[in-house]
């Protein structure tokens, strides 16, 4: 299922944005796999400051953050419109998903919940990203086959 028409995949792939996404999205992908790493080894005993998984999914969180706000001006520049955009809608969708696991770790922790639940809250921002990461990658995956199928049939040239 495309997403993009001949002309958005230039505007795209010619986009400062996607540049920007190429860039933090690995990034993104290291910060969490040491915040999970941290995160875990708190919850079986090997460290024992709370604080550093608090401070992971602060830092995950911010590059969420950070990458869902280049996304949007991504999305504004190669469809018009901000976010949800019918070609990203469900890709926004489970962003802003995975964006309020989150936050609501940081609710829970101003509700003074306990440890225990913040872990557990952790580990469920950590799953909402991953779950989110796979749906782009899939989708980048048949974007790729899409954009491979145009520059065979002349459809697409740069």
């Amino acid at each position: 299922m495309p997403r993009y028409t001949p002309e958005q995949l230039r505007i795209r792939n010619r986009s400062v944005w996607t540049k920007v996404q190429l860039i933090l999205a690995p990034i993104q992908f290291v910060v969490f796999i040491v915040g999970f790493i941290l995160t875990y080894f708190y919850y079986i005993g090997v460290i024992e400051n709370f604080q550093v998984v608090t401070y992971a999914i602060a830092v995950k969180t911010l590059f969420f953050v950070v990458l869902f706000v280049t996304g949007a001006f991504f999305e504004k520049e190669v469809f018009g419109i901000w976010v949800y955009s019918p070609e990203f809608f469900w890709e926004d969708v489970g962003s802003t998903i995975a964006m309020a696991i989150h936050f609501l770790y940081f609710i829970l922790a101003v509700l003074e919940f306990s440890r225990e639940v913040l872990i557990w809250s952790a580990f469920a921002a950590y799953a909402t990203y991953v779950l989110n990461a796979i749906q782009y990658l899939v989708r980048i995956w048949l974007e790729k086959r899409n954009e491979k199928r145009l520059r065979a049939q002349g459809i697409l040239v740069d």
